[in-house]
This record gives C-alpha cells, structure tokens and sequence, in this order.
C-alpha cells in the first residue's frame, strides 16, 4: 500500500469510511429509483395495450415523479463522486464499480422500454385518428344543414372517457 495510507489519522479515515458509505448509499438509491421506473414503464406498456387511458395518465404522473427523484438524486451523486475520487487512494471500491454497472444496465433498459411505450402510444394515436376519420367520412350528416340550426351539424366529434 501507499505511504500516504499508514500517514492518515483515524479522523480523516473514518471521514472517508464515511463519504464512501454515503456514495454508496445514493448509488443504491438511484438503482432502486431506476428499478422501479422500469417497472412502471413496463406496467405502462400494458395498460397502452389495453387502451386503459385512466391507468396510462397515472403511470405518466408515477413516471414524472420517479424521473423527478432521480434527477434529486442525480444532484447529489456527482458531487458526492468528486468528493469520493478526491479523498479516495484506490481507484474505486468493487461494491460502488458493481452498483455503477448496475445502474448503466437499468438506464439502457429503462431507455429501451421507453422507446417500445413511445413507438406503441404512437401507433395508437395514428389507430385513433383513422377511427376519428373513419367516424367524420362516414357521418351522414356530413355538410348537411340543419333546420333547426344556422350552421352545418356534424362537423365536430367529442371522445369522452
């Protein structure tokens, strides 16, 4: 080992005993942030299937509250990794290099379940818009006059859940 380790005193090494439980603490926590986003996503692809709209906006508010938390946390780990490097001898520590990979695989899979809901919700839309023509063209009051009305009837479809 380094000459500068044996030079520490036990302040300055419980210090970095400390800083490195605490980096390896957010680390968890952004894994377990991201773990659960994958779920949600993933549930959020069923319910896209489904076409359940109601479940579909409370996964997108789930989902905005779980990207939010690991933007927080996102704040506090990179700083937190400067301060680990700076007072670290080793270049990292086996349990924070495993928590890292950890976190590169959820964030590809996250970033791949997100694209799948993105690409399904959009043939979706494009499902519903040829329903919603499909409904306009077929209408056979269509450009007809009313008379009962002063403008034509049929010109606007409301979808209600």
């Amino acid at each position: 080992m380094s000459m500068k380790k044996e030079n520490l005193t036990e302040n300055e090494l419980n210090e970095r005993i400390a800083i490195v439980k605490r980096f390896k603490t957010l680390l968890e926590q952004q894994r377990a942030k991201f773990q659960e986003y994958l779920v949600v996503l993933e549930k959020q692809h069923d319910e896209i299937e489904m076409d359940d709209a109601e479940m579909m906006s409370a996964h997108a508010d789930l989902e905005n509250q779980i990207v939010a938390n690991i933007k927080s946390l996102q704040k506090v780990i990179v700083p937190m990794n400067g301060l680990y490097k700076s007072v670290s001898d080793e270049e990292s520590s086996p349990a924070i290099e495993k928590i890292q990979s950890d976190l590169d695989k959820l964030q590809k899979q996250v970033l791949v379940q997100n694209e799948k809901n993105r690409e399904l919700l959009k043939a979706r839309m494009t499902l519903l818009r040829g329903q919603i023509n499909s409904f306009t063209v077929s209408n056979p009051y269509r450009g007809r006059r009313s008379i009962y009305a002063e403008r034509q009837s049929g010109n606007v479809v409301s979808i209600e859940g």
